[in-house]
């Protein structure tokens, strides 16, 4: 818990400080982030059925 806490603060500060220096790409890092987070939050891929090979 306390690791995803300070990764998520970590990730508010280069935010915090790209935004500084030049808003638009702030907003991109934010957005590739948002994605990244949310790729991590869900399961791992959907099991597929197996289709068995005939000789």
């Amino acid at each position: 818990m306390l690791l995803h806490l300070l990764e998520v603060l970590f990730a508010l500060t280069v935010l915090v400080g790209v935004a500084l220096v030049y808003v638009p790409a702030a907003l991109i890092l934010g957005g590739l982030a948002g994605v990244v987070a949310v790729e991590r939050a869900l399961p791992g891929p959907l099991p597929t059925s197996r289709k068995e090979r005939r000789p």
